[in-house]
């Protein structure tokens, strides 16, 4: 059986959603000399990365890369991340993921990090699905889509040409 892909983002749109939610982590983080990226591994994590080299260009503030490593499946195992809590306490963070679906990864990463006092805690997401089943929220999101439950997202942004589409 063939699936029918239908484009969310096209390469440019992704590029510019980059650079958008980066000059908002920016706004929002102005009087910070550096501040945590802390993407979900796999996509949420590219998207830091790419996320760090816009805000490199654009803003003084020192960008710092933190991978989550969380089981989608199991997300109530013990959470991963690659920076140890003394490294990311009292500083802001900015938990990345490519897509926002039930909530249900995020809102787990973001207990993980409320554990540790924080400056600041926010939320970054490329596409965010209005299907969730828990109360949280992206602070920062290149687009929002109502779609069905059926639908799947997915998102390409380790090979060019980047891609967001609806399966």
């Amino acid at each position: 059986m063939t699936t029918l892909k239908n484009s969310i983002l096209s390469h440019d749109e992704i590029i510019h959603k980059i650079k958008r939610i980066a000059y908002q982590i920016y706004e929002s983080n102005m009087d910070e000399s550096e501040v945590i990226l802390a993407g979900i591994d796999s996509n949420g994590y590219i998207l830091a990365k790419k996320l760090k080299v816009v805000l490199t260009k654009i803003s003084p503030i020192k960008p710092i890369l933190c991978k989550v490593s969380i089981d989608k499946k199991n997300p109530r195992e013990a959470i991963k991340t690659s920076l140890k809590p003394e490294e990311y306490a009292n500083k802001s963070v900015v938990l990345i993921d490519d897509v926002l679906n039930s909530g249900t990864t995020l809102v787990y990463g973001v207990k993980h990090f409320l554990d540790v006092p924080l400056k600041q805690f926010k939320t970054a997401v490329l596409v965010n699905r209005n299907h969730k089943k828990f109360p949280v929220k992206a602070d920062f999101k290149g687009i929002s889509l109502s779609t069905s439950l059926n639908e799947h997202v997915d998102v390409s942004l380790d090979e060019k040409p980047f891609k967001a589409y609806l399966k």
